[in-house]
């Protein structure tokens, strides 16, 4: 099949990908949310004048009134539009607001009270810097564990596979594919957060498990037809043929699957609620990356391990 036939291009793809994604997060570095660094997030509907001539919120308008206020703002988004034309605005301050400057803080955020504003505070949130931090381990040991977990399953439902390659390789392969699922969106959020402010957050460590959960399903299917495929191989098959016709037998469905839920995940992003935009993004790319990976890279470097246990 021309996969494992041009595996070296495909194997190349990624690796530039990869190391591209390694590169951008040391080089620009992850913006980490109120989730994870603690902080105040406080939602505020505006109903008045603080749209530009687009019609859209003017969200620097605001931003501007409460930097020059004198508040360290961390983010501030559109979080939604409601029905009545008005617009809901997240404000993301570092740290939390202790009495005196709470009412400067309204002030600033409801430009001294004006009625053309029409600004109402309808939610708050405050987190810690101990529970930010508390929160930034679960979430870190979360990801380990369901790597660590993934690779053993992959292990134990491959034990019976020792010819020519052993289950636990099957393993190693299926936590080098969690990998580069992982690291290409998460470099797309080093982007993200350098042109557009976008933040690690707990929806985010959410879309990497979901990516990692959907990712480890594709690989499985085509792994399990090698398994099946070489149990029913002929004495002169070579194992690269049998990976190949494996391919070309789940090819259709991997696809089908792939492009039904990004298409449930684009529809989503454009008419969803503004909150999920980067949610439903870090999917779209995760799902894209996860099947290219399940098809071009896990199948591939099966080959390869094959081939260089041989010498």
């Amino acid at each position: 099949m021309f996969i494992i036939k041009y595996k070296w291009i495909f194997l190349t793809i990624s690796a530039v990908l990869v190391f591209g994604s390694i590169f951008l997060v040391i080089t620009k570095g992850i913006k980490r949310g109120i989730d994870f660094t603690g902080g105040t997030d406080v939602v505020i509907t505006y109903n008045g004048y603080t749209a530009t001539a687009d019609g859209k919120i003017d969200l620097d308008f605001i931003k501007n009134n409460i930097v020059d206020n004198g508040f360290r703002l961390k983010n501030i988004s559109l979080k939604n539009m409601n029905e009545d034309g008005s617009a809901n605005v997240e404000i993301k301050l570092t740290g939390d607001l202790p009495g005196e400057k709470r009412a400067a803080f309204e002030n600033a955020w409801s430009f001294n009270h004006d009625e053309r504003y029409a600004a109402k505070q309808i939610s708050e949130t405050v987190i810690g810097p101990s529970i930010g931090k508390e929160l930034e381990q679960k979430a870190i040991f979360s990801i380990l564990i369901v790597t660590l977990v993934i690779m053993l399953f992959v292990a134990f439902s491959f034990r019976h596979v020792s010819k020519p390659v052993s289950s636990w390789k099957y393993g190693l392969l299926t936590i080098a594919t969690l990998v580069h699922d992982v690291a290409i969106p998460t470099g797309l959020y080093a982007v993200l957060g350098e042109t557009h402010g976008a933040e690690v957050d707990s929806l985010f460590v959410i879309a990497l498990l979901t990516i990692m959960g959907i990712s480890i399903s594709d690989t499985i299917v085509v792994f399990d037809r090698i398994r099946e495929n070489l149990r029913n191989r002929k004495s002169n098959e070579r194992f690269d043929e049998v990976v190949g016709k494996s391919l070309s037998e789940t090819l259709f469905r991997s696809f089908v699957t792939s492009i039904s839920v990004v298409i449930v995940l684009v529809a989503l992003f454009y008419f969803g609620p503004a909150a999920t935009h980067d949610f439903s993004l870090t999917l779209i790319v995760g799902m894209l990356v996860g099947t290219y990976s399940s098809i071009f890279v896990a199948s591939p470097l099966l080959v390869l391990v094959e081939k260089y246990q041989r010498k």
